[in-house]
């Protein structure tokens, strides 16, 4: 699952994205020596942070012997970001991690434990369970790099909605046709 940006075979891209929240717990982690130290033994060179409304600023790096750091809080769209990333650790929002496996990256979630009534937790711990994914929580994403085998994910295929849709059209009194 290796993905390699453009013609330049060296630089391996690890895109962090928080969605429109804050997630400073997710932000630190990454950013600690330990977590960026892992990434880089693991062949990792780029590390790109998107830190929404966090108020953790990570430190910048220009990289030579570890991981370059940079960051940023918002961008129109992260599909760029996504696209160049070999590696994509995300919190745990639906259209986040759909986008990430519908363009077949390598992804771990981080669960944010502080939000109430935490549904996105059993998503993300579902598609663990079927090795579309790694899911962590902030303390143990050090742990969860250092194990993981990205040859052993299982690439994620979009269901069919047709037999849903029909169902819904004929609860709505519409033809099958």
């Amino acid at each position: 699952m290796a993905d390699r940006v453009g013609n330049d075979e060296t630089r391996r891209v690890v895109f962090v994205t928080v969605g429109t929240t804050s997630f400073d717990a997710l932000v630190k982690v990454v950013d600690s020596p330990a977590v960026k130290q892992e990434l880089f033994t693991k062949g990792y060179t780029h590390l790109l942070i998107q830190m929404g409304r966090g108020s953790y600023v990570p430190t910048k790096s220009e990289g030579g012997n570890s991981l370059a750091v940079d960051y940023f809080t918002f961008s129109s769209s992260i599909a760029d970001h996504l696209n160049s990333a070999s590696l994509v650790i995300s919190h745990a929002g639906s259209g986040s991690i759909f986008e990430a496996l519908r363009l077949g990256k390598p992804l771990i979630v981080v669960v944010n434990e502080d939000l109430m009534d935490n549904h996105q937790s059993e998503l993300a711990e579902e598609l663990a369970d079927r090795k579309h994914l790694y899911c962590a929580r902030p303390q143990t994403l050090h742990q969860t790099v250092a194990d993981m085998d990205l040859n052993s994910l299982v690439p994620y295929s979009p269901g069919d909605a047709t037999p849903v849709a029909k169902l819904i059209n004929r609860f709505l009194g519409f033809s099958d046709d």
